[in-house]
């Protein structure tokens, strides 16, 4: 007696389209005739002989459709007539999902609605929506006749940043491969301006030419365009040219606050930022620039700040010097005239006229000799001989400061 098995052992799935083979075979040959067979008995020339020997018959059917699934029988004629069967399940691959809904770009805030809808699968492809790498939750309607035919729809809310955004349906099935069947729709939003103002330039100096671009930032573009100076008119020679503000040799009266008005018919807003370090950045509409101008041979505003800190110090140093040098002047021609003949006295008048010698003042201005000092400039012209008795009295050099560096001084 002969023992039938049947392989495969699992009863084979294939899709629309491909090639199953059928294979039935017997532990041992006792010449008996082995048959496959199925319910609807059919006869096709996609049904070919693969493989027949004592112990085995193996048939292939190409192109397998719908109508091919079902149970397959393998007889062998023996007695009694044993029989092992397989089911054969044909899977129905989707069609490239297909996106309506979105016939026209739609204004930044208004919704969207968005259908995907695929044919052919059996069992029921799952449609998955995508935004990007995000995936989005549709809602899924099945209708089974006799493949199914699934669809999905995808309301959103847009904005500018969707603009130009990818929405993708994909098709989940067990005939594809992830990513298989997909279709895309881009996005397109209608938004109003964000407007930038560019400078043509880091930093503008005075006699170059200079622009300003105004960015719109926008879908549409700008219409129009509208340029001003914030609290004042447009200076003479700056020329509103569209997009562009251009300034021909710029000079100081250019200073100020630029702003940029932007029309694309689609809506509008208002701000301001106040950015007097800032040459460039992103302005609400409208938007403004400030521009400062800066002399071709002068430093920074906070440098020329600390050279006029340090100039008025130099000045104020200068001015006591020269009064210091101006009062030992005055002591030295005293001293010289009317000191007496003495021993202390002759002692104090070499000590003055050391400490004259070893001025750095008298050194590099007057030269050694201290009769230079009357006969100079400041003296006759400033002072005179007598000013100091005239001006300050006899006792002032005893109590200033310079009697403190010098000693007493001359008599008056």
């Amino acid at each position: 007696m002969s023992f039938l098995s049947l392989s495969p052992l699992i009863s084979p799935t294939v899709s629309v389209g491909g090639t199953v083979t059928l294979t039935c075979r017997v532990a041992e040959s006792d010449n008996s005739s082995l048959q496959w067979s199925n319910t609807a008995q059919l006869q096709d020339h996609r049904i070919q002989l693969h493989r027949s020997t004592s112990t085995e018959l193996s048939i292939t059917i190409d192109d397998v459709q719908l109508s091919d699934e079902g149970e397959y029988t393998c007889s062998i004629f023996t007695m009694p007539v044993r029989t092992a069967r397989a089911t054969v399940t044909v899977l129905g691959v989707p069609a490239k999902p297909h996106i309506s809904g979105f016939e026209s770009a739609v204004p930044e805030g208004d919704k969207v609605t968005l259908t995907c809808t695929s044919t052919g699968s059996k069992p029921p492809a799952r449609l998955i929506w995508y935004r990007g790498d995000q995936e989005l939750e549709g809602e899924d309607r099945v209708c089974d006749d006799p493949t199914y035919n699934v669809s999905s729809e995808l309301t959103l809310e847009v904005n500018r940043h969707d603009d130009g955004a990818l929405v993708t349906c994909a098709v989940d099935h067990p005939s594809l491969a992830p990513g298989d069947k997909r279709s895309e729709q881009a996005l397109r939003v209608l938004y109003a301006p964000n407007v930038e103002i560019q400078p043509g330039g880091d930093l503008p100096r005075e006699g170059e030419n200079f622009y300003l671009r105004c960015v719109g930032n926008s879908n549409p573009e700008p219409m129009s365009y509208l340029w001003r100076k914030k609290d004042d008119l447009l200076p003479p020679m700056a020329k509103a040219d569209g997009a562009f503000l251009r300034f021909e040799r710029l000079n100081k009266s250019d200073n100020g606050v630029y702003l940029c008005h932007a029309d694309n018919g689609i809506g509008s807003s208002e701000g301001e930022e106040l950015c007097p370090s800032c040459l460039t950045g992103s302005h609400i509409f409208p938007a403004l620039f400030i521009l400062s101008l800066s002399d071709p041979t002068a430093m920074l505003a906070s440098s020329g700040v600390d050279h006029a800190v340090i100039g008025g110090v130099v000045a104020v140093i200068v001015f006591i010097l020269l009064c210091l040098l101006i009062v030992l002047g005055r002591y030295l021609i005293r001293h010289k005239g009317q000191c007496p003949p003495n021993t202390h006295t002759h002692t104090h008048t070499h000590d003055v006229q050391d400490l004259w010698s070893r001025s750095l003042v008298q050194i590099q201005t007057f030269g050694p000799d201290p009769d230079l000092w009357s006969r100079s400039l400041v003296q006759i012209q400033i002072f005179g001989p007598d000013l100091w008795s005239r001006t300050f009295g006899p006792d002032l050099w005893s109590r200033s400061l310079v009697q403190d560096l010098f000693g007493p001084g001359p008599l008056v």
